[in-house]
């Protein structure tokens, strides 16, 4: 719960796209920290320092310590952007946190016990409708995850967070009941009817129409009528 990290940084007085450019210039990464009622202040921190934590895929829920010029700022990273090409780090927000504050987070949905559920031994399928959720919490209080146990799960049935006990000072950011995994009977494939292969006889295999009775030949060297057969070739002529 909570895992603190310490970053060192370096305040800096220019603002706007120029300073911001020549932060980047020196390998490090420009920065902001703002909230609390306070002034935001401009930072710049080092590749190698915020770098790994970003890799962990935990950052943006990560609470952190900023040394800066010799002051502890308390904070959590709120935006990181990276540049389109080279997917670098180009800058990284961060909201100041007072005594007491209570933030919403995102926090990962994992699941366990699969094996436990007789839907899925029964050929069901699990379907996880939200990888992650949001949370209002203390921000000295932030759960890793949210881990929903599937044991007893049945075809058919569903699991919302309300479903789901979650630590004490910890509510859903949202009014709605939102669904973490479902599970479902497997769709069965239909069969073309073999009726229906069978009807489909390709125009070359199908026979021409029956010429009508008294129908004149076509004269000779003349085409044959649309849609009649061709006529027979002539008998070859008897030896004598």
């Amino acid at each position: 719960m909570s895992k603190i990290v310490t970053i060192k940084a370096a305040s800096r007085s220019k603002a706007g796209k120029g300073a911001s450019r020549s932060v980047r210039r020196t390998g490090d990464i420009p920065g902001v920290v703002y909230g609390d009622k306070q002034d935001p202040q401009l930072i710049s921190l080092t590749y190698k320092a915020v770098h790994p934590h970003v890799e962990t895929g935990r950052f943006l829920s990560t609470l952190v310590d900023l040394e800066v010029d010799g002051k502890t700022i308390r904070a959590i990273p709120r935006d990181v952007q990276f540049e389109p090409v080279k997917d670098r780090i180009i800058h990284v927000d961060f909201l100041r946190l007072g005594k007491d504050a209570r933030i919403v987070v995102e926090i990962p949905v994992h699941f366990k016990n699969q094996e436990a559920a007789p839907g899925l031994k029964a050929g069901g399928t699990l379907n996880i409708v939200s990888h992650s959720v949001n949370l209002y919490c203390p921000a000295d209080f932030i759960p890793d995850d949210i881990m929903v146990d599937l044991t007893g799960m049945q075809i058919g049935q569903n699991i919302h967070l309300s479903d789901i006990k979650l630590p004490d000072r910890v509510t859903s950011a949202t009014r709605e009941n939102v669904t973490l995994v479902t599970l479902s009977s497997k769709a069965k494939e239909e069969e073309a009817p073999a009726e229906a292969v069978a009807a489909e006889v390709p125009a070359t295999a199908q026979k021409a129409p029956a010429a009508a009775p008294g129908a004149a030949a076509p004269a000779k060297g003349a085409a044959p009528a649309k849609g009649a057969a061709p006529a027979a070739a002539a008998a070859a002529p008897k030896k004598k």
